[in-house]
């Protein structure tokens, strides 16, 4: 069964769902990152990315993420999804929505989620080209790439 606080999808992620899910009154804060496709990476025209997870894995990493958030940061509440199969440009790849009683935590909490999920879970990015090339990669390998 899945989570209700994270989830790996197949299709469009309704990220104002996760927004509206996490909303509390005890929270000051309600913070939303997501991440889409962009069209140009590093002067390379990108056609689609396409993900892949070992996806028990992948949902016990999120699951554990989530729960280290909620405990690191003091969350009130926290919702996580990544897509899996083709996304185009545009489209939305990931979406994290936090909720604290102060804005800082909130942010930070997200951004440190960002920064594990690229780090530990194992879901694998294909970069396809507009001429049909493609490419994985790892946050690691990319350039500006920061630990």
């Amino acid at each position: 069964m899945p989570s209700s606080h994270t989830m790996l999808v197949h299709g469009p992620i309704d990220a104002q769902r996760l927004l509206t899910e996490v909303a509390s009154p005890a929270a000051g804060a309600n913070v939303l990152f997501v991440g889409t496709t962009r069209g140009v990476t590093d002067g390379v025209e990108t056609h689609e990315l396409e993900y892949e997870a070992h996806e028990p894995m992948a949902a016990a990493a999120l699951e554990s993420l989530h729960a280290n958030a909620v405990q690191r940061f003091g969350l009130i509440a926290c919702r996580i999804a990544h897509r899996l199969g083709v996304v185009a440009v545009g489209q939305t790849s990931v979406a994290v929505a936090t909720s604290a009683a102060h804005r800082r935590d909130a942010f930070a909490a997200a951004e440190w989620l960002m920064d594990r999920i690229k780090a530990d879970v194992p879901i694998w990015k294909c970069e396809v080209g507009s001429d049909g090339s493609r490419e994985w990669v790892h946050p690691d390998t990319m350039p500006g790439a920061t630990t």
